[in-house]
């Protein structure tokens, strides 16, 4: 170990010793951003970058586990990522797959995926369905796990699924329009039942959400950290934590 890993270790072990457990958020999102960017800095491939990224997760989720967080969502492939070249996508598409079965075979975590699964190739959906499958009866963190996910797309999907619903039980569009609400659409969501996302983080200093989460992050804190993806760190991890329980939530009260 060098210098600067004793420090950043010593300030890490700081920071989590004030951290106050009860001012922890319960659902965190994460945008994975900044995987081809940090290759490019270190000199490798996109695809050593989409690596390094797969095997950051399993950190991640070590630190959840040690400060209480219950439910994590990972943007892992945005409906736009779709459109990349073959080439890009196919090797890109294989490292999710084995993220994925490596999340089902730790044991610890309950697997859940969110987003289109009509978009993704049936290897994928496969993967998909036998890791949540698998994983139904866990007890630890919840692992949302966003491939072939689009804010927008979910919530055109959830106002689907809504007039499907109530086409089959003989709602009227009149009638319809008279009842529904926010709640209506939220139990359409591809995240139903679970908690809204109180913080979301994204890597890489880009400051937007890019369509994450659209629905569910109306009263989320982002955090915006300017370090890529594979490089996060338990430090910057705990920082988010901190600023986030420095925040005094109003919910426009």
């Amino acid at each position: 170990m060098n210098l600067r890993d004793l420090v950043y270790g010593l300030y890490a072990r700081r920071v989590e010793g004030r951290l106050d457990h009860a001012q922890v958020p319960k659902h965190i999102g994460v945008i994975l951003d900044g995987n081809r960017r940090w290759a490019k800095a270190s000199g490798g491939t996109p695809e050593q970058g989409h690596k390094a990224g797969a095997d950051k997760i399993q950190e991640l989720l070590g630190w959840c586990a040690e400060t209480d967080v219950e439910v994590v969502t990972l943007w892992m492939l945005s409906t736009d990522n779709l459109n990349r070249p073959e080439e890009q996508l196919v090797p890109l598409l294989a490292i999710i797959e084995d993220a994925v079965r490596a999340l089902a075979a730790d044991g610890r975590w309950r697997v859940h995926h969110v987003g289109t699964l009509d978009l993704l190739p049936a290897r994928t959906q496969s993967v998909l369905k036998e890791a949540e499958q698998a994983t139904h009866d866990n007890t630890g963190i919840l692992v949302n796990v966003a491939v072939g996910y689009g804010g927008r797309q979910e919530i055109a999907d959830a106002v689907r699924s809504l007039l499907l619903e109530h086409a089959e039980r003989g709602t009227s569009f009149e009638e319809l329009a008279e009842i529904v609400d926010v709640e209506h659409i939220s139990e359409h969501l591809y995240t139903r039942g679970q908690p809204d996302p109180d913080l979301v983080i994204r890597t890489s200093g880009e400051q937007r959400l890019s369509g994450f989460m659209l629905w569910q992050s109306a009263h989320s804190e982002y955090y915006f950290c300017e370090v890529h993806w594979p490089a996060f760190r338990k430090v910057d991890f705990l920082r988010a934590l901190r600023d986030y329980a420095a925040r005094h939530r109003r919910f426009g009260n």
